[in-house]
């Protein structure tokens, strides 16, 4: 598996040196020379000097040949930049960091599926920790076939639930109206700007996107 990286901060590093060990490529995208020649001593992997949100300097990291483009910048506007140079460029998956949740409905809306907040998601594991839980990870459920996938729901979207038709194999899992968790009911009520969660099959997908994609 090939990996690239924008960005050498912490979060990044560490991710690469998991992959490293585990026998995989890895390049990293840095703006900042000097932390390249201080990483290039302990980190045995690619290294490119420039911005990564340049389509340039994405092309130089050969899109077609790599598996997972992640976006883990310290600024959330380039995160979101370079998701959406990486996306054109053909990568195959594109992990975009965000540490302002008010950007999250923008990234949902933008097709950035894979968007995380590790702020949130530590902060989460941490505080089920200390009530003495021991949280399942979701990707540990779902597997083979299942994908889970989520939407902002637009304005002409909003309405009973019962109206809303997925395709076949879709089913909603929950929604989430400002922060709030609720379970659906045959009687929910879908309104702007909820998030939805939905399970699918994986052959679905193009399917799910092209029906939640706005009417031109």
């Amino acid at each position: 598996m090939r990996a690239v990286f924008i960005g050498a901060g912490v979060l990044a590093v560490a991710t690469a040196r998991y992959l490293l060990k585990r026998g995989h490529e890895v390049v990293i995208i840095e703006r900042n020379k000097e932390v390249i020649q201080e990483l290039s001593l302990e980190l045995d992997c690619g290294f490119l000097h420039g911005d990564g949100s340049k389509p340039a300097i994405l092309r130089e990291a050969n899109p077609d040949h790599t598996d997972t483009l992640l976006c883990l910048t310290n600024s959330d506007q380039a995160n979101i930049i370079a998701s959406l140079v990486g996306r054109s460029l053909g990568f195959k998956r594109v992990v975009t960091k965000i540490d302002d949740p008010e950007f999250e409905h923008i990234c949902l809306e933008l097709g950035l599926e894979d968007t995380i907040i590790p702020a949130r998601t530590v902060g989460r594991h941490l505080a089920d920790m200390c009530e003495g839980r021991d949280p399942l990870e979701i990707s540990t459920m779902i597997r083979d076939e299942a994908r889970a996938y989520s939407f902002v729901v637009r304005t002409d979207q909003a309405g009973p639930l019962a109206e809303f038709k997925l395709p076949e194999q879709t089913r909603v899992v929950c929604i989430y109206r400002q922060e709030r968790f609720i379970l659906p009911e045959p009687d929910t009520q879908l309104k702007a700007e909820d998030e939805v969660v939905l399970l699918t099959n994986r052959d679905r997908l193009s399917d799910l996107k092209a029906y939640l994609a706005p009417s031109s």
